[in-house]
């Protein structure tokens, strides 16, 4: 049984390993310990040597008793040297991590509290085997942006910390905001405490001009702010974009497939879906479950999810949006989205007019915005 004295927190999400072994650490903390009894070492290693003082003065934090008695809590900070790095495979740092280990194995005193936070541990090695077996262990790893649904979970963890600041988000600014802040616990926290300073007390909803000034638009954001141009029949918007990553040196391909070939895709689906039956289009769970619902011949051409299931959140952002498009006209875009990956590969003709023929294409036969 792992002792309950010796706690690990680690993983790839720095933001949440930090943030829970702050909370931990304020949580074990004696409540009438002086500063002898809170020792707190910075694990930031720059090189092997430095990891081997980081160990020794570990060591020395977890051997050395509070001068007035009681409990202490000892905490190595964000070590960096654990993983399977350049710094973390030097002999100089793994007798540092061993000696460590030696210690811990030999037994704390029961008023001896250890915690460990690290943005990586090998668990090929014989620390990490000690520590599965005599240590409570949390893990906390980014979300894997590759798979499918990765949108949903993010934004459920933007509107939980956005709740204790007593913020809310509208629909468009949240879509928005999960693109540009990604899945890192850290980016997202910063990025909702300025949108908090900013708002200032008399305004909590964070809307989509609130956005657009005060979160950083990553490659990732540009990619979505052109596909969200389009749902929104904001052809302008969608021609400016591309525009300004042409200018920067983007691929006109690379804006095609990332960008506006999957819009396309997803209205098209969004529309030839809900052709036949009413699609619950402002509430998600109601939204993917009808999917889920449809018979298995009628939801098999639908993008689907690698563990099994409609992969419905794409779905879900378009289809509002979607019924502003004939399901002829978009049809006919997929064929032109086509031809316009054929032409960038395969003719001269200039890339910017080839995109901007595609935008100007899919906005003509969209109904006027009101």
């Amino acid at each position: 049984m792992p002792t309950s004295n010796i706690h690990v927190i680690y993983g790839t999400d720095d933001g949440a390993c930090a943030e829970a072994a702050l909370k931990l650490f304020n949580q074990l903390k004696p409540d009438d310990g002086d500063d002898f009894a809170n020792d707190i070492v910075d694990g930031n290693a720059d090189n092997a040597e430095h990891a081997h003082e980081i160990c020794s003065k570990t060591i020395q934090a977890l051997q050395t008793l509070p001068f007035f008695g009681g409990g202490k809590i000892v905490w190595l900070k964000r070590a960096t040297f654990m993983g399977s790095d350049r710094t973390s495979e030097a002999e100089r740092a793994k007798v540092g991590v061993e000696a460590l280990k030696d210690t811990l194995e030999a037994g704390l005193g029961d008023d001896i509290t250890f915690i460990l936070s690290a943005t990586g541990i090998d668990k090929r090695r014989a620390f990490f085997k000690w520590l599965k077996d005599n240590a409570t262990l949390i893990e906390h790893n980014k979300l894997d942006t590759s798979k499918d649904g990765w949108e949903e979970q993010v934004a459920m963890m933007v509107q939980k910390k956005a709740k204790e600041l007593d913020l809310n988000f509208t629909a468009d600014a949240m879509e928005l905001f999960v693109m540009l802040a990604g899945e890192d616990t850290r980016q997202i926290n910063v990025e909702i405490n300025k949108l908090d300073l900013y708002l200032g007390k008399d305004r909590r909803t964070v809307e989509l001009d609130d956005i657009r000034k005060m979160v950083p638009l990553s490659r990732a954001g540009l990619v979505f702010e052109v596909g969200r141009a389009l749902q929104k029949r904001d052809g302008a918007r969608a021609l400016e974009l591309i525009d300004q990553q042409l200018d920067r040196g983007e691929s006109a391909i690379a804006i095609l497939r990332a960008s506006l070939i999957p819009t396309i895709r997803n209205l098209f689906m969004a529309r030839a879906a809900g052709e036949n039956m009413k699609l619950p289009s402002h509430n998600y769970k109601a939204f993917a479950g009808a999917l889920d619902n449809l018979p298995e011949m009628e939801r098999a051409w639908l993008p689907q999810k690698k563990a099994g299931g409609v992969n419905a959140y794409p779905l879900f952002l378009a289809a509002r949006d979607a019924q502003a498009f004939p399901l002829t006209a978009l049809k006919k875009a997929m064929e032109s989205s086509l031809d316009a990956d054929r032409s960038l590969v395969t003719t001269s003709l200039d890339h910017r007019m080839v995109l901007h023929r595609l935008v100007v294409e899919l906005m003509s036969s969209a109904r006027t915005r009101r």
